[in-house]
């Protein structure tokens, strides 16, 4: 399969912060859309098709908040359209709302992940998630946060406290942002992991690829879900370290 590349990352994923990292924005730029659109659509449309037990699920109870999220992107990616959407590569989709997160997978390069308020914790009720970084949806599907990062080796519990404080104080209209760096060896979007076979990390200086994922978390004004969205770049080794080591 061709690799689905960027050219450039609009932050330097080079220069982590601890974590979790995490920084204020604006709903203005909630959304990106990069020279890697139409490829990574085509990807997800397939995805959606050919393995969509795998990349989809949405608990009953997370509908109105998939509603709730659906409507937010219309509103910011595609202002004015209700019925249908052309998107940037020409591609029409037709607002399916008895499918929202099908729906929300064909507009958006972003994945998508609900998190609802469960006793004290937040857990996963719903998702679409086409380019996972060596995760299943399934293992994570309704589990909460502290489950969801275990195999994070620096998600200790410490960690795990402060995230669910943050989780729980993030108001409606102030998203918060954060980004991190993987090095690969595979450029494929795709890449689901079983917890239980956890990914060796690649060393910046023999691997291909820098894969970097920028998490936005925002609270819904209505339901009061958070939703978690994560914007995969990829680029080649090579080129990132051109650009951050200039001639």
């Amino acid at each position: 399969m061709t690799a689905i590349l960027q050219n450039a990352i609009p932050y330097d994923p080079l220069n982590p912060r601890p974590l979790p990292g995490i920084q204020p924005t604006s709903m203005d730029v909630w959304l990106h859309r990069d020279d890697a659109f139409a490829a990574q659509m085509q990807r997800r449309e397939d995805l959606l098709t050919e393995r969509r037990a795998d990349v989809l699920a949405l608990h009953p109870s997370a509908e109105p908040a998939a509603q709730e999220v659906l409507d937010l992107v219309l509103h910011h990616a595609y202002p004015g359209c209700s019925a249908s959407v052309t998107r940037p590569d020409g591609r029409e989709v037709q607002i399916d709302r008895a499918r929202p997160m099908d729906t929300l997978c064909r507009l958006v390069q972003e994945d998508i992940c609900i998190l609802q308020k469960r006793g004290d914790e937040h857990v996963l009720t719903g998702a679409v998630l086409c380019f996972p970084a060596s995760w299943r949806l399934a293992e994570k599907f309704m589990r909460p946060l502290v489950d969801i990062h275990i195999p994070v080796d620096s998600y200790d519990e410490n960690i795990a406290r402060r995230v669910q404080r943050l989780f729980d104080g993030i108001q409606p209209g102030r998203p918060l942002w954060r980004f991190n760096a993987l090095w690969y060896e595979d450029a494929e979007l795709h890449q689901p992991r079983s917890a239980s076979e956890p990914r060796e990390g690649k060393d910046p200086g023999t691997a291909s690829y820098m894969r970097s994922e920028r998490q936005t978390i925002l609270r819904l004004p209505e339901t009061k879900a958070v939703i978690f969205s994560i914007h995969t770049y990829v680029l080649a080794a090579e080129r990132l370290l051109k650009m951050e080591n200039p001639a």
